[in-house]
């Protein structure tokens, strides 16, 4: 569908409100403008809307759990309420858990410290850092990257196939590139996974922010993502799924909360007997902010409607891509071509130009903010540039001048409060960028490209 049907398509909803949609910022060049945070793909900001029933409820913050006190109790009514909302928004099953941790990274690192002895774990190289690493003592089949979606359940098939001995087994994927963009078959792999006998951990870090995730519908085994993505602030996630391994797994963090009575032996040791409930993963005081800003997040998702906040961001999608393709120096990073399903998140790189200047010269020059580097995809990224995906890189960006080829990309993402004039500004920007060059003389300092003022 071209831009133009989409715009008249009268499903396609207003963005919704978000903070900071006013924010002005210096340009080099002189004057301020509105700022285009097009980074939603590291950072959703946070919806109008949950900051403001976080501050309603601010003023009864309490201790949870265990406080005789009206705020405790009131408080600890909203936390366990919380898990309520984030279970029914993620369609979970009966008997299914929410353990809320502190991120994707975390809930990955708690699921992985939750295998059974002799766990193999199986997943594509294309994934994120966060479910790439939290394997360390697990046996890890890694998977090279399929090319269409139908080649990544026939390769995750035939590596659970010729697995042995045959024992636990897990396989954890993505449901949105966080490079590409692309939609991954997740119930087929999921399907697949079954079929071998083997769990399923989705990370929808990148895909619950943009469409609806059902436990159920997936029939994934567990999901995890994170609030600071889903238009939430910082520092709280959610791992929800099958309880069986996780009640069986000592608990991830020792300490109050997590466990039920413990008492001094005669020999002066200490036997604990710990929480069978998602308490038993959740030690210590928990964020409570965090937890109801997640569940509060999820409640205006709901209501605003996903059928109308994919009609939007497709249609901001064919705004970016087609204007994308007006510009012959421009490469779009793809695994499964032009026409796979993709969510706001779009990598690519210019021809002549160093990544890290490119993405400086789009803030300094037009105040617009993207990401460049390799997206904590090392892997990933390097295949799709067509280097050896074993070449260590760093997340941030290369230390190369202005004007020097970086082996990194140039990444532009958005959601449900992107406004149609910051693609807008962002796609005119690249075209004046490619065409005339960068208004501003630039400098490397500390790894980053920045505008250089010593002569200013």
């Amino acid at each position: 569908m071209s831009v133009s049907a989409v715009a008249a398509d009268s499903s396609v909803c207003a963005p919704l409100s978000v903070l900071g949609r006013d924010v002005t910022v210096p340009l080099v060049t002189g004057g301020e403008v509105t700022y285009a945070a097009l980074d939603y793909a590291a950072s959703a900001p946070a919806l109008q809307r949950v900051w403001d029933d976080v501050a309603a409820y601010a003023p009864y913050y309490g201790s949870v759990h265990r406080g005789a006190g009206y705020l405790s109790q009131l408080s600890t009514d909203l936390f366990e309420n919380s898990r309520v909302t984030v279970a029914e928004f993620l369609d979970c099953r009966e008997g299914d858990q929410v353990v809320f941790t502190r991120s994707t990274t975390d809930s990955l690192n708690l699921l992985a410290a939750a295998l059974p002895a002799d766990c193999q774990v199986f997943v594509f190289e294309t994934e994120h850092h966060a479910s790439l690493l939290p394997w360390r003592d697990a046996r890890v089949t890694y998977l090279n990257a399929p090319r269409t979606a139908d080649q990544a359940v026939a390769t995750l098939e035939r590596a659970l196939a010729d697995r042995e001995p045959y024992g636990p087994a897990l396989v954890c994927v993505t449901g949105a590139s966080n490079v590409t963009g692309e939609l991954w078959p997740v119930k087929e792999l999921a399907a697949a996974a079954h079929a071998h006998g083997a769990r399923i951990v989705l990370d929808a870090a990148q895909l619950a922010p943009h469409h609806p995730v059902s436990v159920r519908e997936l029939d994934v085994d567990w999901v995890a993502f994170s609030g600071h993505k889903l238009y939430a602030p910082f520092g709280s996630g959610v791992l929800a799924g099958r309880s069986d391994w996780l009640q069986q797994a000592e608990p991830y963090l020792a300490g109050g909360g997590a466990s039920r009575k413990v008492a001094r032996r005669t020999d002066g040791g200490v036997d604990v007997e710990w929480h069978d409930t998602a308490a038993r993963h959740e030690a210590g005081s928990p964020n409570v902010i965090g937890v109801y800003s997640i569940a509060a997040a999820c409640k205006a998702l709901t209501e605003a409607g996903f059928d109308e906040l994919v009609a939007r961001e497709n249609h901001l999608i064919a705004k970016v891509r087609e204007g994308l393709a007006e510009v012959p120096a421009v490469k779009v990073l793809s695994l499964f071509g032009d026409d796979a399903p993709r969510v706001g998140v779009i990598s690519f790189v210019v021809e002549g130009w160093n990544s890290s200047h490119f993405a400086a010269a789009l803030s300094a020059e037009y105040g617009i903010g993207v990401r460049d580097g390799l997206f904590c995809a090392h892997p990933l990224v390097r295949t799709l540039l067509g280097s050896d995906p074993q070449t260590q890189g760093e997340c941030g960006a290369p230390e190369a001048a202005p004007g020097e080829k970086s082996l990194n990309a140039i990444r532009v993402s958005f959601g449900a409060g992107t406004p149609d004039e910051h693609v807008e500004r962002f796609v005119r920007a690249v075209k004046e960028l490619v065409a005339d060059g960068a208004r501003w003389n630039y400098r490397t300092e500390d790894g980053r490209c920045v505008p250089d003022t010593t002569g200013a």
